[in-house]
Order: C-alpha cells, then structure tokens, then sequence
C-alpha cells in the first residue's frame, strides 16, 4: 500500500473540487439547477450527491459523522452552504487519510450497503480507492455540464498531473 499516494488523492480531492465550485460559482442559478441530463441532473444535483456520497463513506470508514440514507438527497438548497459543507468535508477527508497507517489500509471492515441492503467485508484500500475514484467520476459529470454550457474555456482542468505539477504530489517536478 502506499500512504503517500493516497495523500495526494486527497489534495487532489479537495483541490479538484475548488476549482469545479469555482467555475459553479460564476453560472446564474438558472444554469446551475437546469436538468443537463445528468445522472444527477443539474450541477446543483451533482454536487450534493458528491457530498452525499462522501458523508456515507466517511461514515463508514470512520463511524463518525452524518450518513444520508439516499444517494440522491439534496443536503443544501443554497450554493454557499453547500461549498461551506463541501470545504469542511474535504478539510475531514485529509485529516482522516493523513492520520492512516499501512496497516489500516490493509485490514478489512464492514459497512451496510445503501441501493441493496447488504454488509459488504473488504480490506480499506481498494474501498478508498473507489471513493476517491468516484469523486473523479462525478466531478467529470460536472464538468461536461460546465463544457456544454459555457464552452472548453469556462470548465477548468482537472487533470491530475495539472495538481502533481502545481503542487509537487507525485514527485512530479517542473522547472
């Protein structure tokens, strides 16, 4: 296992996820709650499931914190709370992988699944790897819907190694 990946993962997270609410920021509320045919329908829909989805894993990984029982409840009406909740949200998914050990990310847990009620048992690595997975695949959604309606200017880039060169995650080094 690597620790370290895992802490890039999260300020990937977090820095991914200020510049998908920045661009959000900018839209009028009629583009920000329009049905764009996404799973979610709206960014606004998006958005909270992100941080739906995110409470219910932290919930399980840490038996600590709110765990919404849909995946589609909409936890903020208003855009300003939502980011407020979203900046806390990613603030706690750091300090949870930063205090991780390798033997925590290889030992199992369980948790009650939500769609089909069942106790899932598995090692907390690969769990971690689709939680961080999954914010990149929604967080996709919502930048397709940001590309659509503004144009490839307007949604900005979250590729990956864009965060490993700003920041130096991943050893990667520019000059």
């Amino acid at each position: 296992m690597n620790l370290t990946r895992y802490k890039m993962f999260a300020g990937y997270n977090a820095w991914s996820n200020e510049r998908i609410y920045n661009a959000a920021e900018k839209l009028s509320v009629d583009e920000y709650r329009a049905d764009r045919g996404a799973f979610f329908k709206s960014i606004h829909g998006t958005l909270n499931h992100l941080l739906v989805s995110d409470r219910i894993w932290m919930k399980r990984f840490t038996g600590q914190g709110e765990a919404p029982t849909r995946l589609d409840v909409i936890l903020h009406e208003d855009f300003a709370s939502l980011r407020a909740a979203r900046d806390r949200e990613d603030a706690r998914i750091s300090a949870y992988v930063g205090q991780l050990t390798e033997a925590e990310l290889a030992a199992t847990f369980s948790y009650l699944t939500i769609v089909n009620p069942k106790t899932v048992t598995q090692p907390l690595a690969p769990a971690l790897d689709h939680f961080f997975n999954h914010q990149t695949h929604h967080r996709g959604q919502a930048h397709a819907i940001l590309t659509g309606m503004r144009g490839r200017d307007f949604a900005p880039s979250l590729d990956l190694i864009v965060y490993q060169r700003e920041t130096g995650a991943g050893g990667v080094v520019t000059g």
